[in-house]
């Protein structure tokens, strides 16, 4: 799979772009601030509909875009897959008085028709890495809950549909036990959102324990390679399950799924008085975390900054490969001056895996980051406040 044309419209610093892009390497070159993050982020977010920094959605829309009523910024792509061309638009939307209230909303439309966003995630994959995603590891349970999010729902059809419901589950039932705890009342009244928790959050669990066993074998190999058989690391999934650890998380997420819900609402039921107590919902996927150990220590808490760096890269680079398994088909892969962070042994070991994949867009400030032969095989484009131009060869 490969994108082929991209069209961008008030999205962050680029007022208008449209460009057809070659396949295997791209290379964008420029300065600081001068558009290359703004187009990685735009082409990722043909795969996931959100935002790859975690800020506001609504934030993507130029400035001075947002300042009209209505404001709009567009995405719009055409790639290939599977020796099929279809085309992905995405319109961002702030209607209203600045000076008032705005609402934001945002339109979805594949090959034409609009769709629901968890309908239309996974037609296009993507990979990216950000130097902002140190992160991922430095960061809280949050970041890591929204990294297995962006990386299972590209390759599971039912995944997006089940996180959201579960999040509107959580919601409602956070409420009532807020209400239970300050005015007291029928505690029968969880039973209906247990089961919804239950149902919404079984699904949830399963994927991200099976992703990161998954994805666990494939990094290990990586990282073997990207330290050149100096580390061995391992991924760990915590899921906020409390009383259930003491019988095995592999055997619990074994089971069926009957018998995995009754196990699951058993512990909600047991928990009651105590969530009521607290006023939330304390167990559940909204609290999973996911911890990465190098030769068996937490990177996270011990790990050097380019052990943190490189650990990341192993988790991208994974990913990549995991959904090319899950898939059939290669992600486009985004890689936001990762070359700066790394030295010459890892940017040669790095260019090894680039040169397999379908198509891989990097930015750099500088091209002498790179070896001379990486550069012959790759189209290079100077990035200038915004504007794309094509490199003589």
């Amino acid at each position: 799979m490969y994108l082929k044309h991209l069209s961008l419209e008030n999205f962050r610093l680029i007022t208008r772009l449209d460009m057809t892009l070659p396949r295997r390497l791209l290379l964008f070159v420029g300065g600081n601030a001068q558009g290359k993050t703004t187009i990685l982020e735009a082409i990722y977010y043909l795969a996931t509909f959100t935002n790859a920094l975690n800020s506001v959605d609504r934030q993507c829309i130029n400035l001075l875009t947002a300042e009209q009523n209505p404001g709009v910024a567009r995405i719009k792509g055409t790639f290939e897959k599977e020796g099929r061309d279809h085309e992905i638009e995405v319109r961002l939307i702030l209607e209203g008085d600045l000076e008032t209230s705005q609402r934001f909303r945002k339109e979805i439309l594949v090959d034409g028709v609009k769709v629901k966003a968890h309908k239309a995630v996974g037609l296009f994959t993507s990979v990216i890495y950000l130097p902002q995603m140190a992160r991922l590891l430095e960061g809280g349970p949050d970041e890591r809950r929204r990294y297995l999010n962006f990386a299972i729902t590209q390759c599971d059809a039912h995944y997006a549909a089940h996180l959201s419901r579960y999040a509107k589950t959580l919601k409602q039932r956070n409420a009532l036990l807020k209400a239970l705890q300050e005015r007291g009342g029928d505690h029968k009244q969880l039973g209906y959102w247990d089961q919804l928790l239950v149902k919404h959050g079984g699904y949830l669990l399963r994927a991200r324990y099976h992703a990161i066993q998954e994805i666990g074998v494939i990094a290990a190999e990586v990282h073997q390679i990207l330290t050149h058989g100096k580390e061995t690391l391992t991924m760990n999934y915590q899921p906020a399950l409390s009383d259930l650890e003491k019988k095995g998380f592999a055997w619990l997420f074994d089971q069926t799924e009957s018998a995995f819900e009754v196990e699951f609402q058993a512990l909600l039921l047991h928990k009651r008085s105590k969530e009521i107590n607290r006023g939330m919902c304390l167990y559940g996927p909204h609290r999973d975390d996911m911890v990465l150990f190098s030769n068996g220590l937490d990177i996270s808490q011990y790990g050097s900054r380019g052990q943190i760096r490189t650990a990341i890269l192993t988790l991208k680079l994974s990913e990549l490969l995991w959904l090319k398994q899950k898939t059939g088909s290669w992600p486009v892969l985004l890689l936001d001056e990762i070359y700066a962070e790394l030295d010459a042994e890892r940017r040669d070991d790095l260019a090894r895996y680039l040169l397999n994949t379908d198509q891989t867009i990097v930015t750099t400030t500088d091209t002498g980051q790179f070896a001379a032969d990486f550069l012959a095989q790759t189209t290079i484009c100077d990035v200038e406040q915004g504007v794309v131009k094509l490199r003589p060869v």
